[in-house]
């Protein structure tokens, strides 16, 4: 099967049936990957050197049996789909963010802060409305990028073990890459790999939201304001998705109990409930997109 057809096929099973509800292959993963991290990095004591054998006991050996199991006759491109299905997020994605417009709309501002709660990781308790919606635009924007777009990207390029090795490169660097006392150094490599990873898929996917719209102000947005926010991944993907919709994001937020001075991206109205489904549209048209290209591509290449 072609590339374009068993990404088609991936996307349209997670359309059909979202996250698996049981036993999903990154639950069982993020469970080894903190048997590692407990072993390796007990008291927060672990080096740079423990990070990078962490991460390679945790990825390499799964990338492997992937690429062996995508070569196997009659069943490797199905063994191609569920890689790309159990890596997607896009369905689920959904169904975290419109609930809470949802609930900002239904005037419901304690059931919009705990749904953003589950999506993002500053604390929520004090949120007035527009934070909350400001919170949620935000993670459905830079989830994109992560869960959808750059598992499509990384699926075009190599397979099913090239998605498996991007998956769960993603998942350690949401487990370990954080700048405190205990991942501080543990946590480097994963941080690290994750960063060069989604280099180039951040990229295209800020063009990507530039280019679905307002595509002047987006362009200007992700020059002026990505090299002011801390990731530089998340940074061009933000601005960029501020300035198409129109909308401000950025600013202040409490992360464990620290308030962190971000900077302001986009321009343009705070955001709201709208902000968050626009926000939503935006990604699925630039999913559609991305297949319509990625279909050409093949169709070119015949």
């Amino acid at each position: 099967m072609s590339m374009a057809l068993l990404t088609v096929a991936g996307v349209a099973l997670d359309a059909l049936l979202g996250e698996p509800q049981r036993r999903h292959p990154l639950v069982a993963f993020g469970r080894l990957a903190s048997r590692l991290e407990q072993r390796l990095n007990a008291g927060g004591r672990g080096w740079r050197s423990h990070g990078v054998s962490a991460w390679f006991l945790a990825v390499v050996p799964l990338t492997l049996v992937a690429m062996i199991l995508s070569w196997l006759p009659y069943v490797g491109w199905l063994v191609d789909i569920l890689a790309l299905y159990c890596a997607l997020g896009m369905r689920s994605l959904g169904e975290h963010v419109l609930p809470v417009a949802e609930a900002l709309r239904r005037g419901d501002l304690a059931q919009a802060r705990q749904r953003v709660g589950y999506l993002v990781s500053r604390e929520t308790r004090e949120l007035d409305e527009p934070a909350v919606a400001r919170a949620a635009t935000e993670s459905v924007l830079e989830n994109g990028s992560d869960a959808v777009f750059a598992a499509l990207f990384w699926f075009a390029v190599a397979g099913a073990p090239g998605v498996v090795l991007y998956r769960l490169s993603n998942t350690l660097d949401a487990m370990w890459g954080y700048r405190n006392e205990r991942f501080e150094r543990f946590g480097w490599a994963a941080a690290r790999i994750d960063d060069v990873l989604n280099y180039i898929p951040a990229r295209l996917v800020a063009l990507t939201y530039a280019l679905l719209g307002k595509t002047r102000l987006a362009l200007t947005c992700w020059r002026r304001q990505a090299p002011l926010w801390d990731s530089p991944n998340a940074g061009p993907v933000m601005a960029a998705g501020a300035g198409a919709l129109g909308v401000e994001l950025g600013g202040p937020a409490v992360y464990h109990g620290e308030l962190h001075e971000r900077a302001r991206l986009g321009k343009g109205p705070m955001a709201d409930a709208d902000a968050i489904e626009r926000g939503w549209q935006l990604v699925r048209k630039g999913v559609w997109l991305w297949l319509l290209l990625i279909c050409l591509g093949a169709q070119w290449n015949a």
